[in-house]
């Protein structure tokens, strides 16, 4: 028999960027804009966005020599300000967690304050809070990246 562990977690990340809510909501609902920061058809074998409650979503890539599959579907969209979604993480054939995740955005001075929150359970050992809250934290960095790139031009 298999030694089998679930650990329970949850985190929060926050960020604030200097676009619109609308933007940045932009950001997570269009499959080109979302492919920029989380990873899309470049590098990954299977890319997918049905961004509507009860679509899903689709994201298979080779990291280090294991294939990871991230598998949503969304629950409740708010347009510019809430998504909720929950998802399964899998390496190789492994599923490592299930998580239920939630975006709030908010005007913030001259941007938007993001509060990203997840409920996640850690399935054996395969993965931790530590490790999700930090992927999250470098995919919301990468957000931050690819809004500053695709801002218009002053004047436009």
């Amino acid at each position: 028999m298999t030694d089998r562990s679930v650990t329970h977690a949850t985190f929060v990340v926050e960020r604030t960027y200097p676009a619109s809510p609308a933007r940045v909501f932009q950001a997570w609902a269009d499959p080109k804009a979302k492919a920029l920061w989380f990873g899309g058809p470049e590098g990954s074998e299977d890319f997918e966005l049905d961004f509507r409650v009860g679509g899903k979503e689709v994201n298979r890539g080779d990291v280090d020599g294991a294939t990871f599959l991230y598998e949503a579907r969304y629950h409740d969209i708010v347009d510019d300000e809430r998504i909720v979604y929950a998802y399964d993480m899998y390496m190789d054939d492994t599923r490592i967690s299930v998580s239920l995740g939630t975006v709030e955005l908010s005007p913030a001075d001259d941007g938007t304050r993001l509060v990203y929150t997840e409920k996640g359970a850690y399935l054996d050992g395969h993965d931790t809070p530590e490790q999700r809250q930090e992927g999250t934290e470098q995919l919301f960095d990468a957000l931050g990246q690819s809004l500053v790139l695709s801002a218009p031009s002053p004047g436009a």
